[in-house]
């Protein structure tokens, strides 16, 4: 059998599982996962090589995250929107995911709307069915069918990977013949420097609240490669003076917080030591400022 490739694009609403999903497809962290909306910003690619069996072909599988839909009320949130309607455009199949505990409201029917305005063909994931009563799944699956023509609906846990199986065969199944996009064993189009500043603005996400999370991005300065250890050095920015307080905390403690957890998953993500500086500065408007928001992209970097 010929062997089968193309890109996959996530759509969904903020805290619909993206993120947990290509994790776990690709089987590593390359996308940060919080339960605080809008933690994704930017397309992140992951790639899945899916060996032959069972009269199914070879295949690799390029899925596309993407930011959680939702109203572009700022520069940062409309470039966001701009990379969900990309995603849109350039894909063999689109995954909707859902969460299955939450009832189909208006912001549902925008994100409908955005892949049946597409045309292209889409699986639905109804995703979190391991928190979901049984008896609701069917009710669930019958509504779904009737407000769109989906390839397939499949209920899914990313957390606890169960449907994953089946969603790899139907993935292979629409895939056209094609060829290995990328090499088989790279599981992500991220150099690890973003990598590292998306693993720095996760514990600043899990660690603050308020409005601090989504006033704050992350810039590397420095990142240095060493025999047995990596040096880096990465600017938190933020909007306002208060906000810098907040991140760096009495004597300096939360940006310590901050750090130790950035620094002992970049160790095992790396597989070496790290030797991590930060530093927090105050942007005042960035979210508002479009050189800034595209100093943000990585893609308009040269590495």
């Amino acid at each position: 059998m010929a062997f089968r490739s193309g890109f996959v694009s996530i759509i969904g609403r903020p805290n619909a599982g993206k993120s947990t999903l290509l994790n776990a497809l690709v089987g590593e962290k390359i996308a940060i996962v919080t339960e605080k909306p809008q933690t994704t910003r930017t397309r992140i690619q992951g790639m899945l090589n899916v060996k032959a069996q069972r009269g199914r072909p070879a295949a690799q599988i390029v899925l596309v995250d993407t930011p959680g839909v939702h109203r572009p009320d700022s520069r940062l949130n409309r470039k966001m929107l701009q990379e969900i309607h990309a995603a849109l455009e350039s894909r063999d199949l689109i995954l909707l995911i859902v969460d299955a505990t939450e009832r189909f409201g208006p912001a549902d029917q925008h994100v409908l709307d955005l892949i049946k305005k597409s045309g292209g063909a889409a699986v639905l994931l109804l995703n979190k069915i391991d928190r979901l009563q049984k008896d609701r799944l069917l009710p669930m699956i019958e509504h779904y069918s009737k407000l769109h023509e989906f390839r397939e609906i499949i209920p899914i846990s990313a957390t606890k990977k169960q449907g994953l199986d089946v969603l790899i065969d139907k993935i292979v199944g629409v895939l056209p013949e094609g060829p290995r996009y990328f090499p088989e064993d790279q599981i992500t189009d991220q150099p690890e420097r973003v990598i590292a500043a998306e693993i720095i603005r996760e514990k600043v996400l899990l660690k603050t609240s308020k409005e601090i999370p989504y006033a704050s991005a992350v810039q590397i300065e420095r990142y240095e490669e060493l025999e047995k250890l990596t040096k880096i050095a990465a600017t938190i920015y933020c909007e306002r003076d208060g906000q810098k307080a907040i991140l760096i905390g009495k004597g300096g403690q939360k940006l310590k917080e901050i750090g130790t957890a950035a620094r002992l998953e970049l160790e095992r993500f790396l597989g070496k030591k790290v030797f991590l500086e930060l530093f927090v500065k105050v942007k005042p408007g960035w979210r508002e400022s479009a050189a800034f928001v595209d100093e943000l992209d990585w893609r308009r970097e040269s590495f």
